[in-house]
């Protein structure tokens, strides 16, 4: 060891080529290495950056094209179901009265009432309407007196009629002779026709706007 270690003493750095032969070999691996971390931090690490980038994006990739394969595989299906949610949503439109339909559907629910032997002590329709995308809604307050039996016969009245009428917010409070007093908001809906649609949307787009 120390005859080694002696062949580190007394190194001329201006002339490696006189040095013995283990300080060059111990130089050379030195440099080498010196060569190879210089390399991976001055170039190749960027290098191996890029090929993960890529790496990421080729995953990415193909997720995407299995994901657009499986929808041109599902093209026709996508297609049919489309066709019947079209089909539907017609179906429901249709149940939606248009704006010359309204008073006879606010009839049709004071008839259900009264029908049914009820007596309405209130059947006020609200002042205005409140717009959604493609229809209005129109809650109407009501309340009713009569029997249990009679208020439930009413509602499912309510709920068979052609056009879609709901009952909400309900409470029950007895009366005298054992009747019942029955206080809910009946909602009905109507389709708004093209313009009023039209004027819904420009009233919608300042504060979809102002959201972004």
């Amino acid at each position: 060891m120390n005859q080694l270690l002696e062949q580190f003493k007394f190194l001329n750095p201006k002339d490696p080529g006189s040095w013995p032969p283990l300080p060059k070999a111990v130089a050379l691996i030195l440099l080498l290495v010196g060569i190879v971390v210089g390399g991976y931090f001055g170039d190749w690490v960027t290098q191996l950056e890029e090929l993960e980038a890529g790496a990421q994006a080729e995953v990415k990739l193909k997720d995407e094209y299995v994901k657009k394969k499986q929808q041109s595989v599902n093209l026709d299906l996508y297609q049919q179901q489309l066709r019947e949610i079209d089909s539907s949503f017609g179906a429901l439109l249709k149940q939606l009265p248009n704006r010359s339909q309204m008073d006879a559907l606010l009839v049709d629910i004071n008839q259900a009432g009264l029908g049914r032997g009820l007596q309405f002590e209130l059947f006020k329709p609200a002042s205005s309407e409140s717009a959604k995308d493609f229809y209005a809604e129109l809650p109407i307050s009501i309340r009713v007196t009569g029997s249990y039996h009679d208020m439930g016969a009413f509602a499912s009245d309510i709920g068979q009629l052609s056009r879609i009428v709901t009952l909400n917010d309900m409470t029950l409070t007895a009366a005298k002779d054992n009747t019942l007093i029955m206080d809910a908001t009946a909602k009905t809906f109507r389709y708004l026709d093209d313009e009023e649609v039209a004027r819904q949307r420009r009233a919608s787009a300042p504060k979809a706007a102002a959201k972004k």
